[in-house]
C-alpha cells in the first residue's frame, strides 16, 4: 500500500460534518463514494483518515486527510483514459478524478493530492490545528455574500477585551469545560495561539491555535469569548470558567457557520513517525 495525503476545502453549510453517516450528507460520506467509483473494479474501496474531524456547518480552507491505495489502483489511476493520457502522477490524476465527480460547481474540492513523505499519518503526526471565526457585530459592515462563513450579533463587541480573554487561556491546560465530553477521550490541550482583531470592515476575526481540539471546543472558546465582549463576563471569568473543568451556562456555544478550519501544521518528514507515535500516547498535565 501506497499513501497519499489530500488537501482538501469545503464550505460546511450543506455538510452534517465530516464523519460518515447513514442517510447523511457529510463530507467523508462524499469523497469516500468518489473515491468507490473510481475503484470499482480495484477493490476493496479506500477509506480516508482525517486530521481533524469538522462538526455539521463547520469549513474548511486546509483540511487535510491521508488514503492508503494498492498497486493496481496506483496503476489504474496511472494509465490513459479518454482525452486524458498516461500519467507519471498519481496524485495529480487521483485528485482530477475526485474533482471530476464532485461536479463543476462544488461546495467540496480535493486542492491537492500528493504522495505522502514516509511516517506521514494525517491526523496522528499534525502538531497544531489552526481555525478562524468570523464575527459581525453593529461596529461591522454586514455582507450578505459572507452569510455562510460569519455569525451576526446584534450587539457591539469589545474587541480588546475580547483579544484579553483569550491570551489568557493560553498553554497546557485541561479544557473540559470549553469541550463537549466524550467517553474515554482527553480534554487537555496545549493552546498555543488564541487572539481577536477587526478586518477593514470591522468584522471581528478570531484566530486559534492548538495542537489538537476536543469536541466543540473552539466554538466554546469564541462563546466565553462574545461574553466578555458583551460586558456579561469579566476578562478574568475566561480563566475562572476553564479551572472549574466542567460545562457552564454562563455562555453560550457559538454558531457553527462562523467557524473555518484554515490550515494544520506538520513537522518536517524526518520527525513525521515520531510525532505519530508521541500523539498516540495518552496526554498528561505532567507533559
Amino acid at each position: 500500500m501506497t499513501r497519499f495525503r489530500l488537501d482538501i476545502a469545503y464550505q460546511g453549510t450543506d455538510f452534517n460534518g465530516w464523519t460518515r453517516q447513514p442517510q447523511l450528507r457529510t463530507v467523508q460520506g462524499e469523497l469516500e463514494s468518489a473515491l468507490a467509483t473510481i475503484f470499482r473494479r480495484h477493490g476493496p474501496a479506500p477509506t480516508l483518515t482525517v486530521a481533524g474531524r469538522t462538526d455539521a456547518g463547520v469549513h474548511a480552507a486546509g483540511q487535510v486527510a491521508h488514503v492508503d491505495l494498492s498497486r493496481g489502483q496506483i496503476a489504474s489511476l496511472l494509465r490513459a483514459r479518454g482525452k486524458t493520457p498516461r500519467t507519471n502522477d498519481a496524485g495529480a490524476a487521483l485528485a482530477r478524478r475526485v474533482n471530476g465527480i464532485l461536479g463543476p460547481v462544488p461546495d467540496l474540492v480535493v486542492t491537492r493530492c500528493s504522495l505522502a513523505p514516509a511516517g506521514f499519518d494525517a491526523r496522528f503526526s499534525a502538531i497544531w490545528r489552526r481555525y478562524r471565526y468570523r464575527i459581525a457585530d453593529q461596529l461591522s459592515s454586514r455582507d450578505p455574500l459572507q452569510r455562510h462563513r460569519t455569525t451576526w450579533v446584534p450587539v457591539s463587541l469589545d474587541v480588546d477585551a475580547m483579544d484579553a480573554a483569550a491570551t489568557s487561556l493560553l498553554g497546557l491546560h485541561d479544557f473540559a469545560a470549553y469541550c463537549r465530553p466524550r467517553e474515554g477521550a482527553t480534554t487537555i490541550r496545549t493552546l498555543q495561539q488564541f487572539g481577536w482583531m477587526r478586518d477593514d470592515d470591522g468584522v471581528l476575526i478570531g484566530d486559534v491555535q492548538a495542537d489538537a481540539f476536543c469536541h466543540s471546543m473552539v466554538r466554546a472558546l469564541v462563546g466565553a469569548c462574545v461574553g466578555v465582549g458583551e460586558g456579561k463576563l469579566a476578562v478574568t471569568d475566561a480563566v475562572l470558567l476553564r479551572d472549574l473543568g466542567s460545562r457552564s451556562s454562563a455562555f453560550k456555544v457559538m454558531p457553527a457557520r462562523g467557524l473555518t478550519l484554515v490550515e494544520v501544521g506538520y513537522p518536517g518528514d524526518a520527525e513525521l513517525a515520531q510525532r505519530a507515535e508521541q500523539t498516540r500516547a495518552l496526554r498528561s498535565l505532567d507533559l
